[in-house]
């Protein structure tokens, strides 16, 4: 899910595709909604506030601990929100049925772009075990395949497919459990 505070839009993807998106209300001065990645935290489809007099906050998606959430709420054509993002009742609905804990949910302004990473290490994995975070963790010779579903049963999956590595590293809840080569040279032109 992508918020877009300078656009009051959401737009909602699986997959890669997008299948939804809406008008919103996020956070108006002095209550302004944080930008960055987020984890849905919790799902609560009868929130009531404990910070605003036990208002109604119905398909809440919470985003952090401190109060900032996605739920049903006015929509009035601008940020009007004490930080959370407001989202037509019809919609949060909708959205509250297929949302899942883990969610990621990105927050941008035009000031908050993404970058281009220099120090990709910062990123990476650490190896529960091992602690170990080496940026060059290859397949075995000989193998263009593992897949160890077992490391970590449940939680939510990511790809991550490289270029330079012509490697595809799938996660599931922040841990490795495949890794594949590939080809991306038709893609090449793209970077």
């Amino acid at each position: 899910m992508l918020v877009s505070l300078d656009d009051q839009i959401t737009y909602v993807y699986r997959n890669g595709i997008l299948i939804g998106y809406s008008n919103v209300s996020t956070g108006k001065k002095g209550h302004r909604t944080p930008t960055g990645v987020f984890t849905v935290l919790q799902l609560d489809k009868n929130h009531h506030s404990s910070i605003y007099n036990n208002a109604p906050m119905p398909y809440t998606k919470r985003l952090t601990w401190g109060g900032i959430s996605l739920h049903a709420g006015s929509l009035p054509g601008y940020p009007s929100s004490h930080g959370c993002i407001h989202l037509p009742s019809a919609f949060a609905a909708k959205l509250f049925s297929i949302s899942k804990l883990g969610m990621t949910v990105v927050i941008a302004d035009d000031h908050t772009e993404p970058q281009r990473v220099d120090h990709p290490t910062f990123l990476l994995p650490v190896d529960p075990e091992s602690g170990d975070t080496s940026p060059h963790k290859h397949l075995p010779i000989g193998k263009d395949m593992t897949w160890n579903p077992d490391i970590a049963p449940e939680g939510p999956l990511s790809i991550l497919a490289s270029l330079s590595d012509q490697e595809m590293i799938v996660f599931r809840n922040g841990r490795e459990i495949g890794r594949s080569s590939i080809s991306l040279q038709e893609f090449a032109g793209l970077g």
